[in-house]
């Protein structure tokens, strides 16, 4: 089998080929994706939600419902998770054979340190557009009081020019 080095482009190339002289004989875009599709082999959906640990076969270690206190729960699977190393550390030392129990809590103990933080991903995109549109601002406002007190200079200098001009 050979093959080139350029290869032809795709046949649907051709529908394009009146687009410099007429933009509108292109087709339409496709419309957007809505609901499921299937990509490589996976189910996809357009619906962007988080599944909840029970959805994906995993016990929740920290209280379920819309008010959780993110901040204390984090720190407290944290904390959880340092003393299950310290315990698998001490458990592959005094008794190696007996360390699988240990790897699967922290590994829980990880999906759902993982599972709040995602959790908080909304939030944080949230908090970052709102900054990023704060500096634009911010930027635009000096961008202002710069192109005014240019515009003073410029005047003043004008006045100068003038009077000399007029003194002459």
């Amino acid at each position: 089998m050979s093959t080139a080095t350029y290869p032809p482009p795709p046949p649907y190339y051709r529908l394009y080929k009146d687009y410099l002289q007429d933009p509108n004989s292109a087709p339409e875009p496709p419309p957007p994706i809505d609901g499921t599709y299937l990509l490589f082999g996976s189910n996809y959906t357009t619906d962007d939600v988080l599944p909840s640990l029970e959805d994906q076969g995993v016990r929740q270690l920290y209280p379920k419902g819309p008010n959780v206190d993110f901040k204390k729960e984090l720190r407290a699977l944290n904390r959880e998770l340092q003393l299950h190393i310290l315990e698998l550390a001490d458990v592959l030392v005094e008794r190696p054979s007996q360390y699988a129990r240990r790897v699967e809590e922290i590994s829980l103990i990880f999906k759902n340190l993982h599972h709040l933080l995602n959790s908080l991903r909304p939030h944080q995109a949230r908090a970052t557009l709102i900054h990023i549109l704060e500096l634009q601002i911010q930027r635009r406002k000096q961008a202002i009081e710069d192109i005014k007190r240019r515009r003073e200079e410029a005047q003043k200098l004008l006045k100068e020019a003038l009077g000399t001009l007029e003194g002459q």
